[in-house]
């Protein structure tokens, strides 16, 4: 009797060692759990001071959230790089560099073949001055496509002409920012469907 007596209490003994183990072990978890929430959520906040008084909390919103704004204004600026151009050939060396840092081999591809038809050499010689406006930029988000719609304006010496333009390409997103490409997007498979003439008007002789 007294033997069972002393294994009932050693298996009791056993039961609550087992529980309240994995009750602390459960209690842990927990208050990880909320206290590594309750740091990310602190560090979506930054404090400014206010001429060095009460500290202002400002909210630091996750990049996903206005990750499309990002990926319309990636877009826009690598077209005004790559078709704003005026007759100076450092200032197009230069926009052309620039551009190259936010698109793959493709929009090399691309510069290349305008550099073969001689493109840059007759904005230099015919003294044009080429601006690009975006008209509208369609965005599939969940599959990171994009179609560029814009109108180019040509203003030569003798002429301005008017085109439309249109482009596609894909996104693809790099693990981190830099300066040359703050919004760590590249622009992939890009090609231009559209470049067509609306009007070309001749400038009156002075």
């Amino acid at each position: 009797m007294l033997i069972r007596n002393i294994e009932s209490k050693v298996r009791l003994a056993t039961v609550l060692s087992i529980g309240s183990f994995l009750l602390s072990l459960c209690i842990s978890c927990v208050v990880s759990f909320f206290a590594y929430r309750q740091v990310s959520d602190a560090r979506k906040s930054i404090y400014l001071l206010d001429n060095g008084n009460i500290p202002l909390a400002a909210k630091r919103v996750d990049v996903q959230v206005n990750r499309a704004a990002e990926y319309r204004a990636h877009i826009a600026r690598f077209h005004s790089l790559f078709f704003s151009l005026i007759p100076d050939e450092k200032y197009i060396e230069s926009q052309m560099r620039q551009a190259m840092y936010l698109i793959d081999e493709s929009g090399a591809q691309q510069y290349n073949n305008l550099k073969e038809r001689s493109f840059f050499s007759s904005v230099l010689s015919s003294s044009a001055v080429l601006t690009i406006q975006a008209d509208s930029i369609f965005l599939d988000e969940k599959n990171r496509y994009f179609r560029y719609y814009g109108t180019q304006r040509i203003d030569r010496r003798s002429s301005v002409i008017t085109r439309s333009l249109l482009t596609e390409g894909h996104l693809s997103d790099l693990s981190a920012r830099s300066e040359n490409n703050p919004h760590a997007v590249i622009i992939t498979g890009w090609k231009t469907l559209e470049n067509r003439d609306l009007s070309n008007t001749a400038k009156n002789p002075l």
